[in-house]
């Protein structure tokens, strides 16, 4: 019984786990604790370029978050991509790829 006592626990907590972020293509959401929503630049396309959301420059440090609009915004670093983000949540942008 201590086995499957175990096995349930390790499930139900990768499952409580895995609740806690929505993946995307481009990264991953989760909901905002204050209901406004929020994108947070996990990491640089490169060291050289600065990074700019929807034609003006990213001010917020890697891995911080900043307060945005809910909606499609673009974000360019060398190159430029699209995402969306819906309202109430923090989208936590980890992939510049193709």
């Amino acid at each position: 019984m201590k086995l499957a006592t175990r096995v349930f626990s390790f499930i139900a907590l990768i499952a409580v786990l895995s609740s806690c972020f929505n993946r995307e293509l481009r990264g991953k959401i989760r909901k905002s604790e204050d209901n406004a929503t929020y994108l947070v630049i996990e990491e640089r396309c490169d060291a050289d370029n600065k990074i700019f959301v929807d034609g003006k420059e990213w001010t917020f440090e890697i891995g911080k978050k900043g307060k945005i609009s809910p909606g499609k915004h673009t974000l360019i670093c060398g190159s430029g991509l699209d995402i969306e983000i819906k309202k109430g949540t923090v989208f936590h942008f980890e992939y510049w790829g193709p």
